[in-house]
């Protein structure tokens, strides 16, 4: 009876004993303190999860879309949100059936995960072996700290459009001051209401980017000449690659949660709700000024400052209380997004100095301080926003979030006796274990060739364009210039 209990473990019930232990013998103060801390601070269950996934997925890339439909085109950039989108989920899906699979055979042989929080690279050792893991952290780490690089100079691009009294290189030194408080944040447990609050930012910014740009209107001779050539055209479709493919936090987020097996679905929904932002949100703002979004990527540097013009004295009020309070919101997003996508290297930064199962707080906060130095300085030298989101899509989330997941699960499950001892049993929906083949397949050749390929001859042409037209370290990007 003992080993069949062994063999049926289920990934993540530990935590649940976890709980109920620290519940015991605490008196009524203690009580209400951890109420309160479980309400807005210790989150694990399915919604917290969902929050964080939709949350992070887009954040401040939200405000690149348009640029990409301007390079892409209407038609073109609708498609590829919705295939990304896809492809994105499935890749998610694998991800969660790799770190299942690999947390129920570790635990099956006793090992106890409550103080160390599994990543991406430590599920590929512990299926593949060490060379999967080097790919895995080499990817996934290069990947993470531009990705925080991004979020930094979204952060900067943003604030400006709402307040140009300082410039953006400026106002990338205070975000980045700002930011390096989220070494405080222990772990995704920790995530709850700045994941709710991030989401609401989040559809707050779409929904704003949508109705400011149908009652702006179009311009005055606008065109939407997309796709005006190749460069252009891959360059946009990797941005788009790079928004569905913010799941590089996935494993840890799982690991946040109670019930880890409850997330197989969890990415799609969160995919869903997230295009009834981008789809309006980008669809609207490129219908309104066309082709001047080539020039600009970041879309609230077109939006007016001022009322709704020909509107309704209202709607001038409600949009001036709008800007009001936008830098705020704008404050807020950028420390809940660079968060998220710099808490899994700080993850890596204390297991490498041997700091991860420290209890002190203080002490973890100061061990990940030397992880947000390098992130601000690469933020300085290469303040392109748009265009480096772009580059990393197709050099970096190509592998990190799409090719590796999808060869690694074939790998994975290659034999007879993998596969009739899965965990996770394949969909019945795709056709089974060789529909789910095909798919994979798929899934890596499509974006070796035309995300990695195609996308990173693009992105690089664009990548090198912008260096040769504005410099390394520039002071304000695409700023008007008188500002700069």
């Amino acid at each position: 009876m003992a080993s069949e209990k062994v063999e049926t473990v289920v990934a993540g019930n530990y935590v649940e004993m976890e709980r109920e232990e620290d519940g015991e013998g605490k008196s009524t103060t203690s009580a209400a303190k951890t109420s309160l801390s479980k309400i807005f601070w210790n989150g694990g269950s399915v919604y917290d999860a969902w929050f964080s996934c939709a949350s992070n997925q887009v954040a401040q890339v939200l405000l690149t879309l348009p640029y990409s439909f301007s390079q892409l085109g209407m038609v073109s950039g609708i498609l590829f949100q919705l295939f990304y989108g896809l492809m994105g989920s499935w890749t998610a899906y694998l991800i969660s059936v790799l770190y299942v699979e690999y947390r129920t055979r570790k635990e099956r042989e006793k090992v106890d995960f409550r103080n160390h929080v599994i990543q991406w690279f430590e599920v590929l050792d512990g299926l593949l072996g060490k060379h999967w893991r080097n790919i895995g952290l080499f990817f996934n780490c290069t990947f993470l700290l531009f990705g925080s690089v991004i979020q930094l100079i979204a952060c900067a691009s943003n604030i400006y459009y709402i307040n140009d009294n300082l410039d953006k290189r400026t106002w990338t030194y205070i975000f980045g001051a700002c930011c390096a408080t989220t070494v405080f944040i222990p772990s995704f447990h920790n995530y709850r209401i700045w994941s709710f609050l991030g989401l609401i930012m989040t559809s707050y910014t779409a929904w704003y980017l949508t109705i400011a740009s149908l009652i702006h209107g179009q311009v005055e001779g606008v065109k939407h000449s997309g796709p005006a050539g190749l460069v252009l055209y891959f360059t946009g479709a990797t941005n788009i690659l790079y928004t569905f493919g913010g799941h590089a936090v996935t494993v840890e987020i799982m690991h946040a949660m109670w019930k880890p097996q409850k997330f197989k679905l969890i990415y799609l929904m969160a995919t869903i709700y997230v295009l009834t932002l981008t789809l309006p949100s980008a669809s609207a703002v490129y219908w309104a000024f066309g082709d001047l979004l080539l020039n600009r990527s970041n879309a609230l540097a077109l939006l007016p400052r001022t009322g709704f013009r020909d509107t309704a004295v209202v709607l001038m009020l409600i949009h001036q209380d709008v800007f009001h309070y936008f830098n705020k919101i704008i404050f807020l997003l950028c420390f809940i997004t660079f968060g998220f996508a710099c808490t899994p290297l700080y993850f890596v930064w204390e297991k490498f100095i041997g700091v991860h199962k420290t209890k002190s707080l203080f002490k973890r906060a100061l061990a990940r301080l030397p992880v947000v130095i390098p992130i601000w300085f690469l933020a300085i030298i290469f303040p392109f926003f748009g265009p480096i989101n772009s580059t990393v899509g197709s050099l970096l989330v190509s592998f990190t979030v799409y090719i590796i997941p999808a060869m690694a699960h074939m790998i994975t499950f290659a034999s007879a006796s993998a596969r009739e001892n899965a965990v996770e049993r394949a969909p019945k929906i795709v056709g089974g274990w060789t529909g789910l083949y095909v798919t994979n397949i798929f899934v890596v050749a499509w974006v070796f060739i035309v995300g990695f390929g195609f996308g990173g001859w693009a992105s690089m042409v664009n990548f090198v364009h912008q260096i040769n037209s504005f410099g390394l370290f520039a002071k304000c990007y695409q700023c008007p210039k008188h500002k700069v």
